[in-house]
C-alpha cells in the first residue's frame, strides 16, 4: 500500500472507429480500433498513470541497465521505429507487462528469481512480441466491439484483474478481461526466440525463465499446503503453458541458434547490477511481517487474522480467510477531516449504516459500522492517525460467513495502532544479497538466519534457481536476503 490513494486508471478511455489494419509481423489485416499513432498516444497516457500506480525503482544504474538490454533487443525486432521505453517498477509483485506503443514495464518482483542477463532478456524479447504483434490492440479492438468497456490497466496488467479476494466483493464494480490467450503467448514467445537469437542470446533462455515462472507456482502450491488455503490462480507473463509444452518447444526451437561470436549470457553482470536490490516490500508499501502489516510512512501497524492469506497491493494490504469467502482490507481513506463518521457515510456512498459507533481504537477517533455493499454483509471502520484518514473494511459471501469471521474481523480492526519503536525496526526493508559461497554451504544452514519465515529453504533455492532440491557449490554466486 502507498502513500496516495490509488486513482482509477485507464478509465473511460475512447477508442475510435474500427479499421482493417496490416499486422507489422505476419502482414495479414487485423481488425483493431486504432492507428499506430494512437496506438503510440495511448500508451503514452496510461504509461504515466502505471508510473503512479507503482512507482518506478529508484535505482538509476539498474534502470539504464535493463533499458539497455530492452533497447537492444527492440532494435532488432518487427517494429524498431518505435519509440520503446523500459522501466523497473517498483512491485515485488513477479511480472512484465506492455502497454501499446512499445511501453513495457518489469517488476523488480520478477529480476530478483532471474540468475542471468539472459534470462532478463528473455523476458523483455516477450513482452516485446505482444507489442510487435499489436495483442493489446487487438484485445482492446475486441473489447471495444463487444461493448465491454474494461478499463486498459485491467487489460494490460495482471494484478489489476480479478483476483480471488475481489471477486468475493467485486471491488472494481465492472467487467474484468482475462489475459492473453494461448495463441498470442505462443506468438510472443516466438517473436522473443527470434529477437533472443538476432542479438546474441539463446532462444533457450525463454523456456529457461518460463521454468523458473512455473516452479514459483509450485512453491506457492507447498505454502499453500502448509497454510491450509489454496494455491493462488496463476496470471502474469508465460502463466499460459508450461516449460514442457511441445508448442512451446517448436516455436523457441525455431529461432534457430544466436549469431557467431558467441552467446550472451553475462549472469556475472546481471548478479552485479540487481546486488542491494529491495526484496519484497518496499518502505513506500508497508511491510509485511508474519500477520502483522507495518507501514513506516504512515507510522501503522494493524494484525490481520491468523492464516489468512495476506497481500500488499499498490493501493491497499488486503486478506482473505482460509474458505476465501471472506476479505479484509486496509486503504486510506483521504485526510482526517471531520469527524471518522462523516468520512466513513462519505467512503460508502450513501449505503444504509446499521450498528454505527463513534469510538475509539488504540486511543485513536475512530467509527463502526455494520452495513451491505453490493448487497453482500459488511463490517467497516474508518480511524484518523495523524494527517491522514483509513478505511478498514470487510466482507463475506454471505451473512454465515461473516458471523463465523466477526470474532476475528472485530480483534483485527481493534489492533490498528501507530508504529512503536520497535515494529519501525521490524517493517525495515529487506534487502537481496549475492555473495560467493562458502565451502560445504546449504540451504538449511542459510535459511537459519533468513528472514523469510518458515519456507526460508525453498524460497532461497526458489531464487537461485536450484528448486525444489538443489544445493550450492563452493564459489558459486548464491543470492540471500538479509
Amino acid at each position: 500500500m502507498k502513500p496516495v490513494v490509488a486513482a482509477a486508471v485507464g478509465a473511460g478511455l475512447l477508442l475510435t472507429l474500427a479499421n482493417c489494419a496490416q499486422n507489422p509481423v505476419t502482414g495479414n489485416p487485423n481488425f483493431v480500433t486504432m492507428s499506430e499513432s494512437q496506438e503510440v498516444q495511448t500508451g503514452r497516457q496510461e504509461d504515466a498513470k502505471v508510473r503512479k500506480e507503482y512507482g518506478v525503482y529508484d535505482n538509476n544504474a539498474l534502470q539504464q541497465y535493463v533499458n539497455e538490454v530492452g533497447q537492444r533487443l527492440a532494435k532488432a525486432s518487427h517494429r524498431p521505429q518505435l519509440q520503446y521505453s523500459f522501466v523497473v517498477v517498483d512491485s515485488p509483485e513477479i511480472n512484465a507487462f506492455a502497454l501499446p506503443g512499445g511501453y513495457i514495464y518489469i517488476t523488480r518482483g520478477i529480476l530478483a528469481y532471474l540468475n542471468s542477463e539472459a534470462e532478463l532478456a528473455g523476458v523483455l524479447a516477450h513482452e516485446i512480441g505482444h507489442v510487435t504483434a499489436r495483442h493489446s490492440v487487438q484485445q482492446v479492438s475486441a473489447a471495444t466491439a463487444a461493448g465491454v468497456g474494461a478499463t486498459l490497466l485491467q487489460v494490460f496488467v495482471p494484478e489489476l484483474r480479478n483476483q480471488a479476494g475481489d471477486s468475493v466483493i467485486n471491488l472494481l464494480g465492472n467487467v474484468l478481461l482475462s489475459g492473453y490467450g494461448r495463441e498470442h503467448e505462443l506468438e510472443a514467445d516466438r517473436l522473443g526466440a527470434q529477437y533472443l537469437a538476432r542479438t546474441g542470446y539463446d532462444p533457450q533462455a525463454m523456456i529457461k525463465v518460463i521454468g523458473v515462472l512455473k516452479n514459483q507456482e509450485l512453491f506457492d502450491a507447498e505454502v499453500a499446503k502448509s497454510e491450509g488455503r489454496q494455491p493462488r490462480s496463476y496470471h502474469g507473463v508465460f502463466a499460459s503453458h508450461p516449460d514442457s509444452d511441445t508448442r512451446l518447444q517448436q516455436v523457441v526451437g525455431e529461432a534457430g541458434r544466436p549469431a557467431a561470436g558467441g552467446v550472451r549470457v553475462n549472469q556475472e553482470e546481471f548478479l552485479r547490477r540487481i546486488d542491494r536490490m529491495v526484496f519484497g516490500d518496499s518502505a513506500s508499501q508497508g511491510a509485511i511481517r508474519d500477520r502483522n502489516f507495518y507501514h513506516t510512512d504512515f507510522s501503522l501497524a494493524i494484525s490481520f487474522p491468523q492464516n489468512w492469506r495476506i497481500r500488499n497491493q499498490p493501493d491497499r494490504v488486503s486478506a482473505t480467510n482460509s474458505a476465501n469467502d471472506v476479505i479484509l482490507d486496509l486503504r486510506t481513506a483521504g485526510p482526517a477531516q471531520g469527524t471518522p463518521l462523516e468520512v466513513l457515510r462519505k467512503s460508502l456512498r450513501g449505503n444504509v449504516l446499521a450498528d454505527v459507533a463513534q469510538t475509539t481504537i488504540s486511543g485513536l477517533p475512530a467509527a463502526l459500522a455494520t452495513t451491505r455493499v453490493q448487497g453482500l454483509p459488511a463490517r467497516v471502520a474508518v480511524v484518523f492517525l495523524g494527517k491522514n484518514a483509513f478505511l478498514i473494511g470487510s466482507q463475506a459471501r454471505n451473512a454465515a460467513a461473516m458471523q463465523r469471521a466477526l470474532p476475528e474481523i472485530n480483534a483485527a480492526i481493534a489492533s490498528f495502532r501507530p508504529l512503536s519503536d520497535t515494529e519501525r525496526r521490524l517493517a525495515r526493508p529487506l534487502a537481496l544479497r549475492v555473495i560467493s559461497a562458502p565451502a560445504g554451504a546449504a540451504f538449511a544452514g542459510i535459511a537459519r538466519n533468513s528472514p523469510l519465515g518458515k519456507n526460508a529453504v525453498s524460497h532461497l533455492r526458489l531464487i537461485n534457481g536450484m528448486y525444489p532440491n538443489g544445493e550450492p557449490a563452493a564459489g558459486q554466486p548464491l543470492k540471500i536476503v538479509e
